[in-house]
């Protein structure tokens, strides 16, 4: 900071108060120290300033995948609503293990962050001391837990998949399948997998037909090798939904591969309204759990609480997901 203030002709306490847009520095000097520091590709170092002002500007995030296309807009739109404020976003990533989530939560708020926002509603008894103790905004998302932490943003699981269920059934199908959601690590996907025997059930219908796929995240391979199981043990299904539309697109091309006609001899449904289901042939049947809609009210919980303008109990706000009927299905 000497080296540019000397350059620009200032004080080094004038090189900081540029950085920090305050408004006793002109325009023309603030224009000097910004080209004093380009020359010399300064970086200004924020700990000091936020030692004394107790911020450190950034809000932590945990997601169970990287490359799930769902989390990765989360992160990216998040990462884009909180900038304007100058928040950043520090990101962990638990691969759908409430174990590594435990570590990372104690992690990041070593790190003395704004907020945290964790995926999910289910944590070890010791993440939710963590979270509880936190002293800071905490907002679970992609869930509706029965015991909250803090804030909520999102919806059942299980009453998604439940909204599926019933159109199939109201349409005719009685032999319904489900494919995933058997790993204790996936819990939203345990949860639609509860939801989908809870709905059958309710129908008097046999809940019997259910493939495990694999641990978590499930990929198209694994939904294609859990179809021929499928196919294998229950060769009169007449309807499959799978945990999500990676593994639902598995499916369909494994039908596709041993000559089963989508949806004359087999509907399919997925869960996500990826971006894959909507341009493969026949497009994929899915549950849209309105993920864009997610994370705006999540970055804007965030900054009422920060701005202290949200008072009162947490906020809970739950997403109404919506089911989208394509080729996949009648």
């Amino acid at each position: 900071m000497a080296d540019v203030a000397r350059k620009a002709g200032v004080s080094p306490m004038t090189v900081s108060r540029a950085f920090k847009q305050d408004a006793s520095v002109s325009h023309e000097t603030r224009e000097a120290v910004l080209r004093a520091t380009e020359e010399l590709g300064y970086v200004f170092d924020s700990t000091a300033s936020n030692l004394r002002s107790q911020r450190t500007d950034f809000v932590a995030v945990t997601i169970p995948s990287i490359n799930n296309a769902n989390f990765a807009d989360t992160v990216r739109s998040l990462t884009d609503g909180l900038a304007e404020r100058g928040l950043q976003i520090l990101l962990g990533y638990t691969n759908y293990d409430i174990r590594e989530e435990e570590r990372l939560i104690e992690q990041l708020l070593r790190r003395k962050p704004e907020a945290i926002v964790v995926t999910g509603g289910k944590h070890t008894p010791r993440a939710r001391k963590l979270l509880s103790n936190a002293g800071i905004p905490v907002i679970e998302t992609w869930d509706l837990p029965e015991e909250p932490i803090g804030h909520v943003v999102g919806f059942s699981n299980a009453l998604a998949v439940r909204e599926m269920v019933d159109h199939f059934v109201a349409t005719g199908y009685r032999k319904i399948a489900f494919i995933g959601g058997d790993a204790d690590r996936d819990t939203r996907g345990t949860d639609r997998r509860a939801g989908f025997i809870a709905a059958i059930e309710d129908h008097g219908l046999d809940a019997e037909r259910l493939i495990a796929a694999g641990p978590p995240p499930i990929s198209m391979r694994e939904g294609a090798n859990a179809m021929g199981r499928l196919l294998e043990r229950f060769p009169d299904t007449e309807a499959v939904i799978c945990v999500s539309d990676l593994s639902a697109f598995g499916a369909l091309t494994e039908c596709q591969r041993v000559g089963i006609a989508v949806p004359e001899q087999i509907a399919i449904g997925g869960f996500g309204d990826y971006e894959i289901g909507a341009i493969c042939v026949p497009r994929l049947t899915t549950i849209n759990a309105f993920a864009a809609e997610i994370v705006a009210k999540t970055a804007q919980l965030i900054l009422e609480v920060l701005d202290g303008t949200l008072s009162g109990e947490p906020g809970r706000i739950t997403i109404q997901p919506d089911l989208i009927l394509r080729e996949t299905s009648r």
